[in-house]
């Protein structure tokens, strides 16, 4: 048996997401946030809080954390994980930057119709 290569796919610019804040990537399975810290780190994840699929991308960067709108839930934005006391978890993609470049991973099962953000944060569809 043979592990599948992921599949990258070139999402936006680093400064297409505002630092603290967030950019949505239409997917056809779900949107995904995209997340800037203040430090130019950058994660992805679903963008559903495990709670009540509140939109993640609507609540607070702080630090590699994201507060829920809805019900204040702090999320990981490295695990996708809810901090204690709360439990639950939002899917995690895998992020790649290179030369200030947004890169997204996807396996086999995750390929489908994507949106990609570009510097003005306009939508264009892409095939995975």
């Amino acid at each position: 048996m043979t592990l599948s290569e992921p599949i990258w796919l070139h999402v936006c610019d680093v400064d297409a997401i505002p630092r603290l804040g967030t950019r949505v990537l239409p997917h056809s399975s779900g949107d995904i946030a995209l997340f800037r810290t203040e430090g130019d780190n950058v994660f992805a994840l679903r963008d559903k809080c495990p709670h009540k699929g509140g939109a993640l991308s609507q609540g607070i960067v702080h630090g590699e954390k994201v507060t829920c709108p809805l019900h204040a839930w702090n999320i990981d934005l490295r695990t996708g994980e809810a901090c204690a006391p709360d439990v639950g978890c939002a899917q995690r993609f895998p992020v790649r930057i290179d030369a200030g470049e947004v890169y997204l991973s996807f396996d086999e099962t995750m390929c489908g119709e994507v949106g990609e953000v570009d510097e003005a944060g306009a939508e264009a569809t892409a095939a995975v």
